[in-house]
């Protein structure tokens, strides 16, 4: 069992205390489903204000849905379609203050609003992406794209397989 102390101070607390937790939870664990499972619950019990969070993996060039909290969701996305779709061919973060004005959005949950989609890279492989949806316009700032990026980064190697 694991009782962790999470600090909801400031958002480098909060980051680094998830990041200490998310090592913790996928230590020495090879399985893929497993750590996604694990992260988008530790992700969706401690970051305030979401609607979704969970990944979508690099299955024969789509984005398939994988472990998620959160209503039903999209389960095909095609790199380049949606935010996901973008951040998967373009390897980059996406932060949307305002998914409605982002072009091609694909609305799996029409409460959605803003979007932060970080696309997981090891060694030159797209695994997938981790994606966060929030109810909340402009809910996601740099320090929230450069906590998740840090998780990602953290856990990459551990999707890999």
């Amino acid at each position: 069992m694991y009782d962790f102390t999470i600090d909801q101070g400031s958002k480098a607390e909060l980051y680094r205390d998830l990041h200490s937790a998310l090592g913790a939870l996928t230590d020495g664990e090879s399985d893929a489903i497993a750590n996604m499972a694990n992260a988008a619950a530790l992700i969706w019990q401690y970051l305030p204000d979401l609607n979704w969070a969970g990944f979508y993996r690099n299955v024969g060039g789509d984005l398939v849905v994988g472990p998620f909290l959160g209503k039903p969701a999209c389960i095909r996305i095609a790199f380049g379609d949606g935010v996901c779709g973008a951040a998967a061919a373009t390897r980059e973060t996406q932060r949307v203050e305002d998914v409605h004005a982002f072009p091609g959005h694909i609305a799996c949950d029409a409460a959605s609003r803003s979007e932060l989609v970080v696309p997981i890279v090891h060694e030159g492989r797209l695994i997938g992406v981790l994606d966060l949806d929030s109810p909340t316009p402009a809910r996601f700032d740099a320090a929230d794209a450069a906590g998740c990026e840090a998780l990602v980064a953290l856990l990459a190697p551990r999707l890999a397989g």
